[in-house]
C-alpha cells in the first residue's frame, strides 16, 4: 500500500455526486452471508419505508461482493454505525486496509440474516425483495423481518465525502 496525499478515488466534477454529498446520511453497514462466505459494505444512501411490512431501501455498488452475497442468500443485516465504528466503516468502504479480511475488524454474532456487528445497538434483519439498476448503483429493496432499536448517541454520518459526528 502506498500512502499519498491525493484522494484514493478521484472523480471528475459531477454535479449529481456533489448534490448527494450535500445531503449527508447516516452510515450503515450491510452484511450478508455466513462464516464460509461473508460480505459487507458501508452504505449511506438508504431510506426506511414504513408499512406492513416495513422496508429498507439502499443503493449498493453493483460490483460489490455484498451485492452478490445478498442476491445469493436473500438476506442481510443492516446496522447503524456510531462514531466509534469509523475505522470499521473505512475498512468496509474499501478505503482502509484490513489484514486478514474486513470481518477481523469488530466482533460478530451469526444470525439467520448474516453476521451482525455485536456492539451496534440498532440493527435490522432483512429479506431481499428486489434488486434493480438505478443510475450507477443497484437499488436493494428489502423487507424488515426483525428490528432492534437501541441507543443513538454519537451517530456516524457521511457528508461531503467524509465521515463525521
Amino acid at each position: 500500500m502506498t500512502i499519498h496525499s491525493s484522494h484514493p478515488f478521484p472523480t471528475p466534477d459531477d454535479p449529481a455526486r456533489r448534490l448527494r454529498g450535500r445531503l449527508g446520511g447516516r452510515v450503515s453497514l450491510w452484511t450478508s452471508g455466513s462464516a464460509g462466505s461473508r460480505a459487507g459494505l458501508t452504505v449511506s444512501s438508504l431510506m426506511v419505508a414504513n408499512g406492513e411490512p416495513a422496508a429498507v431501501l439502499g443503493l449498493l455498488d453493483p460490483d460489490s461482493d455484498l451485492r452478490d452475497e445478498l442476491e445469493e442468500t436473500g438476506a442481510a443485516v443492516v446496522s447503524l454505525l456510531h462514531w466509534r465504528h469509523r475505522d470499521l466503516a473505512e475498512v468496509f468502504g474499501g478505503t482502509a486496509p484490513a489484514p486478514g479480511g474486513a470481518f477481523t475488524t469488530g466482533t460478530w454474532d451469526e444470525t439467520e440474516f448474516g453476521p451482525r456487528l455485536t456492539d451496534a445497538p440498532t440493527w435490522a434483519g432483512v429479506r431481499l425483495v428486489s434488486l434493480s439498476d438505478v443510475g450507477w448503483s443497484v437499488l436493494a429493496t428489502c423487507e424488515i423481518e426483525t428490528l432492534e432499536v437501541g441507543d443513538d448517541e454519537d451517530p456516524l454520518v457521511h457528508r461531503h465525502g467524509r465521515l463525521a459526528r
